[in-house]
């Protein structure tokens, strides 16, 4: 993909050159690795700035755990956890922060708030008016890959074709949010580890990543101590999995990604410098 310069709150992100580093920060009591430990103001102010001193080019704040299984909250209790920490957050973190939402009106709050970015698991299709609302904001959106809901996905993880079905979504999806007025470079992609994903599909999409490039947009690959790493090393634990995904996030560098949304920013820093060097230059 030709390398181009957008520019969100300040920071600019020139594709190709390196890997960014996308920093979780999970504001639920009930996300698969860290539920409860930064839901308040006061804890998640202090990760965020851990995670930017660590390296993260920016932050990704989610009010709703998507892990398998996830019931959908309100929409109240939604805004209310994510605005409560935006409000703490902005003036504070100078990195642009994202908003993990799939509701329109999740997202026009949270950028109203300073958000800069919309990462929409469901690649705009939960909600229909979340493309337009983006379009109207101005703002860059992940589109993601998903079938089903978190409660119902991994339910549907049968494929004829899994990369050319994921291919195929994304470039609707594309299509779709260009049609409601986002601009092409505002918009990025994530295949969707782990999300109506087997073991054996995880690792096939990183091995065929490159396949993406030729949609034209950003990157993002998510393999943070996702199930599939458990499964090869053993390890009911996510956090024990930080090995296994720094030798996930050097794989999906290899083959193109061009950021990465991970829970152990330190620690992946590095694995970052060293495998651009290795791959990138």
């Amino acid at each position: 993909m030709a390398s181009s310069m957008p520019i969100w709150s300040g920071h600019s992100f020139e594709w190709g050159k390196r890997t960014y580093l996308m920093g979780v920060l999970n504001v639920t009591p009930d996300s698969f690795s860290d539920g409860g430990e930064f839901n308040t103001p006061t804890t998640a102010l202090a990760q965020a700035q851990r995670l930017v001193a660590a390296g993260a080019d920016m932050l990704d704040i989610g009010g709703q755990s998507t892990r398998p299984g996830a019931v959908e909250i309100s929409l109240a209790e939604e805004l209310e956890r994510v605005l409560s920490v935006l409000q703490v957050l902005r003036p504070e973190i100078s990195v642009p922060i994202s908003v993990d939402t799939t509701r329109a009106s999740v997202a026009k709050a949270a950028v109203t708030a300073g958000a800069d970015i919309i990462n929409d698991i469901s690649g705009g299709t939960f909600d229909a008016n979340m493309l337009p609302a983006v379009a109207e904001l101005g703002v860059p959106i992940v589109l993601m890959h998903i079938r089903g809901t978190p409660q119902t996905m991994q339910q549907h993880t049968e494929y004829k074709d899994l990369i050319e079905e994921i291919y195929e979504f994304l470039a609707s999806r594309i299509s779709a949010a260009i049609a409601s007025g986002i601009s092409q470079n505002c918009i990025i992609i994530d295949p969707g580890i782990g999300f109506a994903k087997k073991y054996n599909q995880s690792i096939e999409i990183i091995r065929k990543l490159s396949k993406f490039r030729a949609l034209n947009c950003p990157i993002l690959v998510g393999p943070s101590r996702k199930s599939f790493i458990g499964h090869i090393l053993n390890q009911p634990e996510p956090k024990a999995r930080v090995w296994g995904t720094a030798a996930a996030c050097c794989a999906a560098i290899a083959n193109g990604a061009d950021i990465l949304r991970v829970h152990d920013v330190q620690e992946m820093y590095d694995v970052c410098r060293v495998a651009d060097v290795l791959w990138r230059t």
